[in-house]
């Protein structure tokens, strides 16, 4: 006999997720406006569904299972996506397209993206903004996903179903302490880097491996002191000399001033970036214009400035 079929309710996931930031029943049926045996009650629907334990209980608390934490990042995309649709689903209604949702690595949302967003808010202030910060690889699939309706990325970007429009590349720089015995230069060289502690970013992506190569061809080896996953991590490190930062010139232009300087980076290497859509679906209008914008922001003087050229 067939086993009766039925689909997760998505208010399942709901009591998942805040047990999950909540470490309670009790907690999360507060936050969701539910009773606690509600939330019990829908934990264990989804857990008889799913065909095993989302948590345990220790000291009064419900500690997630390895399934649980595994499980979790999709059920925020998921729920992000529901989330997505509903709003979209309320802007048809109301012949309202005001609403954009934006992704960014960290790097990017926190300089260069502030200042288009706030230009963009000034022309168009009946939008609503709603600019979600993550790594690279969650900002990538929840892209992919349609949780957000568009993203910016560094290229090359694989992963499918994605759509890139090129928007600018950057430069790599040096960034060190002013009384550095290099500052003095306006180009650094992997040669000039001989026994120089390094700090950097990205290890395994293209950027990274570009640098790495630079290195190889001039016969230098790297004296790697720090990893850092974010640009002001590495400047900070940089403006307190803990070593010299290879950095995008762009993303890290923010943090220049003070006893921090940036030097040019030779043999040249370029780091291009992306407006990313799904490519399943067609902009909403407001993308569109949101994207029409970018391009406009990057070939004028406001997008402008030192290692950054337009494609």
């Amino acid at each position: 006999m067939d086993q009766p079929s039925f689909s997760i309710n998505p208010k399942g996931l709901e009591c998942f997720r805040s047990i999950m930031a909540t470490g309670s029943a009790t907690a999360a049926a507060r936050h969701l406006g539910l009773t606690q045996p509600g939330v019990s009650r829908l934990l264990g629907v989804l857990e008889s569904y799913l065909g095993f334990e989302l948590f345990y209980r220790e000291k009064g608390r419900l500690i997630p299972t390895e399934e649980a934490l595994t499980l979790h990042p999709e059920v925020e995309l998921a729920l992000d996506s529901l989330e997505r649709v509903t709003r979209l689903a309320q802007g048809l209604k109301d012949s309202d397209m005001g609403a954009l949702r934006i992704v960014a690595p960290p790097s990017v949302a926190e300089g260069m993206l502030s200042d288009l967003v706030s230009r963009f808010l000034v022309a168009y202030p009946s939008v609503q903004i709603s600019l979600d910060s993550h790594s690279v690889d969650t900002a990538t699939k929840m892209v992919a996903l349609r949780a957000v309706d568009c993203g910016f990325l560094k290229l090359p970007v694989d992963y499918p179903g994605l759509s890139a429009h090129s928007l600018f590349v950057a430069n790599t720089v040096c960034a060190l302490g002013g009384d550095h015995p290099l500052a003095q230069k306006d180009k650094i060289s992997a040669q000039d880097l001989q026994e120089e502690p390094l700090i950097l970013m990205g290890k395994g992506r293209h950027s990274r491996v570009q640098i790495e190569k630079a290195f190889h061809s001039a016969g230098v080896k790297m004296r790697v002191q720090v990893e850092t996953h974010t640009i002001a991590g590495a400047c900070a490190f940089a403006r307190r000399e803990t070593g010299i930062a290879l950095v995008n010139g762009v993303l890290a232009r923010q943090y220049a001033g003070g006893s921090l300087v940036f030097r040019s980076f030779v043999p040249e290497i370029a780091q291009e970036y992306a407006f990313v859509t799904s490519a399943h679906a067609p902009m909403t209008r407001i993308t569109r214009t949101f994207f029409g914008f970018c391009k406009e922001y990057f070939t004028g003087e406001s997008g402008g400035g030192q290692g950054l050229h337009v494609v």
